[in-house]
């Protein structure tokens, strides 16, 4: 880092909502404040600002959650303004319109650009491809996951020295069984209004279309039990269309009494803990699947579709499960069957340790990578 200053590492993100890219942008921040770096960070806003700000971070307010070209247009110049009156030394885009903005502005100011390939975004058209292709435009690419990194490379010709993988880490200090209390136990059981003495399932994630609720729900249809209880865990974010269509599907199946979305959960650690068995059922690919790591930390039992991150995050020893319930005669083991793409199980014996992706290691990678951009 250079010696006469402190160096200033800019990242822009669309909203720090919760989520993995919000996740890792804080524990970025954390890290580089560490190293002695000042950290700026520019979104619009959300409910994370607070704990950005906490960890030291210097948070600006710019609408870059918006795809309005004109908007991601004004972008780039109150990016440069910020950029020049920061002194920011390296700019680094975590997401899609925010990143076509960064790009210009640090191409502007003459700054090095990095971005995070975070997710594994679809295209029909040579536009989308178009516009999704301003992520591997970085002076370095990060992936989270070989598997992102293999997409980048296959899809848009991202020359494999340009790309760095860098999982996304757990925080084993939060993720922590030895650490949880009873009193938070019992606070969080009572909040999610869970019922004694009955097996709890739980998918967490956003409430869309992609990560899997419909397969879960069917799942569940199949096994033709009334004595387990499943939460959806995770903010709709306005997708009030798709959460009554399954809410629907609930009552069609006849599982109201058994299915349920419990909302956002603050304190996840000890809601893993209350889980017998934590679900990541997602359709597409994840990128990652930060869900399978935390449960994992938590010594929690997974079940993932087999696709994708999480054939890196579960744990070695679990078993795979053909796709078809019917024709797998092993479906039975499994506490949900489904009808979807195969997926693995795996079994936490004690604290997992997050597979091998402790926090440390997202953030020791991402200062050395700062420190040789500069």
């Amino acid at each position: 880092m250079p010696p006469t200053r402190p160096a200033v590492i800019l990242q822009v993100l669309p909203a720090l909502k919760t989520g993995g890219v919000e996740r890792t942008a804080v524990d970025i921040a954390v890290a580089t404040q560490q190293a002695g770096c000042r950290s700026v960070v520019v979104s619009s806003g959300g409910p994370m600002v607070h704990e950005m700000e906490r960890s030291g971070a210097r948070h600006i307010l710019l609408p870059l959650d918006s795809k309005n070209p004109i908007t991601i247009w004004r972008n780039v110049a109150r990016l440069s303004d910020i950029i020049r009156r920061e002194g920011v030394d390296i700019v680094h885009a975590r997401s899609r319109a925010p990143a076509w903005s960064a790009l210009w502005a640090a191409r502007r100011t003459g700054r090095p650009f990095l971005t995070t390939f975070a997710g594994i975004y679809n295209f029909k058209t040579r536009l989308k491809r178009a516009y999704n292709a301003v992520m591997q435009k970085g002076d370095l690419v990060i992936a989270n996951s070989q598997f992102t990194a293999d997409h980048v490379h296959h899809t848009y010709q991202t020359p494999l020295n340009k790309i760095r993988v860098i999982p996304r880490g757990v925080d084993l200090a939060l993720f922590d069984p030895a650490r949880m209390r009873p009193d938070r136990l019992v606070a969080q059981a009572q909040a999610l209004r869970l019922e004694d003495g009955m097996p709890v399932l739980m998918l967490p994630g956003r409430v869309t279309r992609w990560k899997g609720h419909r397969v879960v729900v069917e799942a569940i249809a199949r096994m033709d039990r009334r004595d387990i209880q499943c939460l959806f865990i995770g903010s709709d974010e306005g997708r009030e269309d798709y959460r009554a269509e399954i809410e629907a599907l609930i009552e069609q199946r006849g599982l109201g009494g058994i299915i349920r979305f419990a909302g956002q959960v603050k304190d996840m650690a000890a809601a893993y803990m209350l889980a017998d068995v934590v679900i990541s059922a997602s359709t597409d690919p994840e990128a990652f699947g930060r869900v399978v790591a935390e449960a994992q930390a938590m010594g929690r039992p997974v079940i993932a579709s087999d696709h994708g991150g999480a054939r890196e995050t579960v744990l070695p020893g679990g078993k795979r499960l053909a796709g078809d319930a019917e024709r797998s005669e092993r479906a039975g083991d499994c506490p949900h069957r489904s009808p979807g793409p195969a997926h693995r199980r795996a079994h936490c014996d004690g604290r997992a340790r997050a597979g091998p992706y402790p926090r440390e290691f997202l953030q020791g990678p991402h200062v050395r990578r700062y420190d040789a951009s500069l």
